[in-house]
């Protein structure tokens, strides 16, 4: 036989036999997977037929000729089961199993996948040791196992991973001290072990490291000195080292690293000063060193930092003064120098940044005036000068602050007035706090126009005159403090004044009315409120009753009480009455305002008065009651049924039960509500899940709620959520004939995007304002806040954490995030339904019935 055909026939029987293998390995990994999703329930591929290419299947990618299964991608899918069969997949160079709810240990049998180069089982509940198999993986580039419930130490076998690049383990327990071997693996590019209890020094060894760039170990117990090698080889971009127990100085070598961007060096013992050549790193953004023990003058270089945005100093033994060469960091946002030993004036250069939001200088021994320019910086949001010397008067300009949202002037020695043009300052909502002075005068009437302020502190001065009635403009005030002066005449009946305790008005010995106690001229505080309240009523029956008749009684139309053992309880015109005083105002929303009503009886009631109704009521009276009278046999543990109605001429009045412990918005935003409050996650997670099963329940009998916002969300005595406004959503449906909506359907920081161009409420658009309540609880944060930015709120701010270099972590409530691994656990995992709800394609938003078993899962995990 000629040997060019034999060739050709062993070529043949070669390529045969290859191809045979092929098919064999891709048959193996097939029956492998069909295991593997009948284990862990994947639907997608549970219903695949047996001969079905699974190169095609949901997660799965193949390698170039579709030989082999070589990446596998479960993330995000909620799973659970034993995932040790999955070593059985030979050829994976890629296996992605995070953010699913694994538990037990990790497999040893993954140190078998010999050709791993990416391995990821970050945010799930492993827990063991990291076992020392992973050793195995030659071929690793990637291993992350952060954010889990490992313990023990970081196994010494890991060394021989000698090509990876990017080690993560942080959130964990893990103990014990950083591997010396962490520096010979000389392509590390990222290290991160942060929030575990690692101990001991951080190795001279990790500058043998001539790649890394982020280092992360923050909230650990480390001890020792920050070590000069780590910046030897100039390639370090981020190092974040806070919350640790680190001493010594801050090493000079750190200049080496021109394209360090962060540094985060705070809550540590740190001595000595600054270095200079702090200067040279020219890709310099955050410095934050505040909570040590530096000291000596703060380094001027810092102003060769074109990029800094953020520098935060505070708590430390600096003297001085602010070098004026700061006025040159044009992108500097936040100067943050408080509680240190600073001194001379306000440094006038800074109040030129045109991107400056927040300046404090707060608890040093700054003097000099206050310049009459210090709101040229017009992004300024918190000005904090309080507890240091300045003098002189606070000058007209401050009106100019259009953006501040907090003012903080106390423990200085101002003198004179207070300027008129502080009641400029609209958006003002924090706080002014200028007590603690020399200021004397009236208060300003123009104070009353600062309707968003929540703290008004004027103590401790010698202001004069009566407390102007026009501060009753302050419609968000709860916190005020008027003691120690010398005011006289009566206090302003306004519900924020009389609830205060009568401390914030002592020390005025010409003041009277409550909460002092103190008669006005022989007419009782009681003969006050009958005055003020006769004036109410007649405004409000002008409204409520008949326009040609006005009396004593408003004109009841109808009216109704649904549960028989209240109806001998419940007097119409004493409701009608309760909602004719301001002081009985609990809550205003887009469609309503909701009223406390005392009862003759003894019951007490929540009234909710719809507005807007114009004539609709009169022509649709008859349907509108049918509907109410519906929606009162429309049970639901977590949905707010109405017991009752009363329609007058013009206007329908609610009648609900009273829940004492207010709105889920005054739980979480108001101060007075929190005072007292100890932090506890399972609580606010348990109403999360009872808010999404009351909406779910709505959208199962085909309502659309029309304002969802935590406004809208009463606690009864055990803080179990009930939704408000759910008969508003049938009264005001087109679809019913009985009404229309007048107004925008929603809060504003509530209202899905997509609502801009449809007008129409959805239950995806439901979803996501859910979704905004839950990130509410979740970060204690306001749907809108101009901390946020500029056309940004709640959602764009954490949608785009990322993107500022903030972890998850980072913008949860530190309050509850830090109190266990296993809440912060649940709140990220809470964190990610939020995510979803509030995705900006409705189409991609769950359902609510899928977000109560979601949140349901977390608990039971």
């Amino acid at each position: 036989m000629p040997f060019l055909s034999l060739l050709s026939i062993l070529l043949f029987g070669l390529l045969l036999s290859r191809s045979q293998l092929v098919i064999t390995h891709l048959l193996n990994d097939q029956s492998t997977l069909l295991a593997i999703g009948k284990e862990l329930k994947l639907p997608e591929w549970k219903s695949r037929e047996k001969n079905s290419n699974p190169c095609t299947w949901a997660g799965i990618f193949c390698s170039s000729n579709n030989s082999f299964v070589e990446r596998l991608d479960l993330s995000n899918h909620g799973l659970q089961g034993n995932i040790t069969l999955i070593s059985e997949l030979k050829s994976l160079k890629w296996l992605d199993l995070s953010h699913n709810n694994f538990h037990g240990n990790i497999p040893p049998a993954f140190g078998n996948l010999s050709e791993l180069e990416f391995l990821d089982l970050s945010f799930n509940n492993f827990g063991g040791s990291i076992p020392s198999d992973l050793g195995r993986l030659k071929n690793l580039r990637a291993l992350n196992l952060s954010n889990n419930m490992l313990i023990g130490t970081i196994p010494d076998e890991l060394e021989d991973l000698k090509k990876l690049q990017d080690l993560q383990v942080f959130t964990n327990r893990l103990n014990g001290p950083i591997p010396l071997w962490v520096g010979n693996l000389t392509n590390l590019r990222v290290f991160t072990a942060y929030e575990n209890e690692l101990s001991g020094v951080i190795p001279d060894k990790l500058g043998l490291v001539s790649e890394l760039q982020l280092l992360n170990l923050h909230s650990n117990k480390l001890e020792g000195s920050i070590p000069e090698a780590i910046f030897a080889m100039g390639k370090l971009e981020n190092l974040v080292l806070t919350q640790n127990r680190l001493s010594g100085y801050i090493p000079e070598s750190i200049g080496k690293c021109k394209g360090l961007s962060s540094i985060r060096i705070g809550n540590n013992n740190l001595i000595g000063g600054i270095p200079r050549e702090i200067g040279e790193i020219s890709s310099l953004t955050y410095f934050e060193a505040d909570n040590n023990n530096l000291s000596g003058e703060i380094v001027a270089d810092f102003s060769k930092c074109s990029n800094l945005t953020l520098l935060n100093l505070a708590s430390n033994g600096f003297s001085g003064t602010v070098p004026p060469e700061f006025g040159l960091l044009n992108n500097l946002q936040e100067l943050i120098v408080s509680a240190n030993n600073l001194f001379g004036e306000i440094p006038q250069s800074i109040l030129r940044g045109k991107n400056l939001s927040k300046l404090d200088l707060s608890n040093n021994r700054f003097n000099g005036t206050l310049p009459e320019g210090i709101c040229n910086a017009s992004r300024l949001q918190f000005l904090l000068l309080g507890q240091n010397s300045i003098g002189g008067k606070i000058p007209n300009e401050i009106g100019n602050c259009a953006k501040l949202l907090e003012l903080q002037l106390g423990s200085n020695y101002l003198t004179g007035n207070i300027p008129p043009e502080i009641g400029r300052i609209k958006n003002l909502q924090i706080a002014l706090n200028l007590s603690s002075n020399h200021l004397n005068g009236q208060l300003p009437a123009e104070l009353g126009r600062l309707d968003k302020l929540v703290s008004l502190d004027v103590s401790n001065n010698q202001l004069s005159g009566s407390i102007p009635v026009a501060l009753k403009g302050m419609l968000s005030l709860i916190e005020v403090n008027f003691s120690n002066n010398q005011f006289t005449g009566p206090i302003p009946f306004f519900v924020p004044f009389q609830k205060s305790p009568s401390s914030s008005f002592l020390g005025n010995k010409g003041i009277c009315g409550e909460p002092l106690n103190v008669s006005c001229g022989g007419l009782t505080d009681s003969d006050r409120n009958v005055d003020h309240h006769k004036v109410s009523y007649r405004i409000i029956l002008a409204v409520v009753g008949s326009d040609e008749q006005i009396s004593n009684k408003p004109v009841i139309v109808a009216g109704n009480v649904f549960v028989e053992n209240l109806r001998q309880a419940i007097d119409f015109e004493a409701v009608a009455k309760a909602i004719m005083k301001d002081s009985n105002k609990l809550s205003v929303g887009t469609f309503s305002a909701v009223y406390r009503a005392d009862m003759p009886s003894g019951v007490t009631l929540s009234v909710r008065k719809l507005k807007s109704m114009d004539k609709t009521i009169v022509h649709h009276k008859s349907k509108m009651i049918r509907e109410v009278e519906k929606m009162s046999k429309l049970c639901h543990d977590n949905l707010m049924g109405p017991i009752g109605f009363v329609v007058f001429e013009d206007a329908m009045l609610l009648l609900h039960q009273y829940f004492p412990n207010g709105t889920l918005a005054q739980f979480l935003h108001d101060s007075k509500e929190k005072q007292d409050y100890k932090p506890d996650w399972p609580s606010r997670l348990a109403v999360a899940i009872g808010v999404a099963q009351g909406l779910a329940f709505l959208h199962h009998m085909a309502i659309i709620h029309l304002d969802i916002s935590s406004g809208n969300v009463f606690l009864d005595s055990n803080f179990n959520p009930l939704v408000g406004e759910v008969e508003i959503s049938k009264l005001l449906d087109p679809s019913t004939g009985t009404a229309s909506i007048s107004a925008v359907a929603g809060s504003y920081g509530y209202i899905a995007p997509e609502y801009a161009y449809t007008m129409q409420v959805t239950a995806p658009g439901n979803v996501y304002s859910y979704g905004v309540v839950l990130l509410e609880i979740l970060t204690t944060k306001l749907p809108v806040d101009e901390t946020f930015g500029e056309g940004i709120d709640l959602v764009k701010w954490v949608h785009s954490a990322p993107a500022r270099g903030e972890t998850p972590e980072q913008i949860l409530d530190p309050r509850l995030s830090t109190v266990s691994f296993v809440w912060r656990k649940e709140m990220l995992a809470a964190l990610k339904v939020a995510l979803l709800c509030t995705d900006t394609t409705p189409a991609k938003r769950p359902k609510l019935k899928k977000v109560v078993e979601m949140l349901q899962e977390i608990t039971q995990n």
